[in-house]
């Protein structure tokens, strides 16, 4: 599976998929466990018995199998949260890359916040920002050799030059698509500032609870891990823990121990690796303007 295309045509085959994942399963030691696919997500992954994860990655992707892997190994232990510990990982067939894990205990954030009493959500949010603190705070060195982008100031530059046209492959609307050039250029990002461990992608589906009562537990989900400016992991941290929930923003930043502009956050939003403006649109508060400028503040205004 070298290009994205041949990649969507089987990702959700199960039965091609499936097959190797059970031989793969065997090849290391754990033949005759149940395989159980979890729904979702960008290539699969199985629970393996009750005590292992299996990541598949085609050869289009493989490269975030090793991103996975290193920074698994380089976290363990070091956050306030678990994170799954680095069983093997290597090559496959025909390009194929996997990484076994370890699974952890609790429950995916997202399907258990509507249980979850608002005292509890106070306290869960503002441990992810804790978590995130802890995470900027760890020395990236190690990982250099692994992580990118080797020139932040290069990447940023990038991808504001294509920001538009990704937004318009989405389907942006004109009104929203003609105010992204002359956003940018009033916002100035300083991509001289430190470089620091950045998940990139802390959403509620990556973060893992357990109840009684409920407490942060866990973060999954590093292979799309890079090294940056902290702020570019508030365009999706800011906004899918918090769901465009203002006083949950707030006691999130007030845990980190900083606070952000919120247009810069915004900007960040739209040079972010896996940008998708219309369905922000979708899924979160609208703002009283259509603008950019009324979006930033609906979006990554606290309370």
């Amino acid at each position: 599976m070298r290009t994205d295309e041949e990649w969507q045509a089987v990702v959700f085959d199960e039965k091609t998929v499936r097959p190797a994942a059970e031989d793969l399963a065997a090849r290391l030691g754990l033949a005759g466990a149940a395989l159980r696919r979890y729904p979702g997500g960008s290539r699969p992954v199985y629970a393996v018995g009750d005590r292992h994860v299996l990541k598949l990655y085609p050869t289009v992707s493989a490269p975030d199998s090793v991103t996975e892997a290193r920074v698994l190994d380089y976290l363990s232990g070091r956050l306030p949260v678990a994170t799954p510990e680095l069983v093997a990982c290597g090559e496959y067939e025909n390009g194929w890359r996997y990484v076994l894990m370890s699974q952890l205990p609790g429950i995916e954030l997202a399907a258990a916040w509507p249980a979850i009493p608002r005292p509890h959500q106070d306290r869960v949010v503002s441990e992810a920002g804790e978590m995130l603190a802890a995470l900027h705070g760890l020395d990236p060195g190690p990982l250099h050799a692994i992580l990118g982008p080797a020139d932040w100031a290069g990447f940023l530059a990038g991808q504001r030059a294509t920001a538009a046209e990704r937004q318009r492959a989405a389907e942006l609307r004109d009104l929203w698509l003609s105010q992204i050039e002359g956003f940018l250029e009033t916002v100035p990002l300083m991509p001289g500032r430190e470089r620091v461990l950045l998940h990139t992608e802390v959403i509620r589906e990556h973060l893992v609870v357990t109840p009684g009562p409920w407490t942060l537990s866990g973060l999954l989900d590093f292979e799309t891990a890079m090294t940056g400016d902290r702020a570019y992991e508030f365009a999706a941290a800011g906004l899918f823990i918090s769901r465009g929930d203002p006083r949950l923003l707030g006691r999130i930043l007030a845990a980190y121990g900083r606070s952000f502009d919120p247009r810069e956050l915004l900007a960040y939003t739209l040079l972010h690796v896996h940008s998708n403006l219309p369905e922000c649109l979708s899924e979160l508060p609208a703002p009283p303007e259509p603008t950019l400028d009324s979006l930033a503040l609906t979006w990554f205004g606290t309370a």
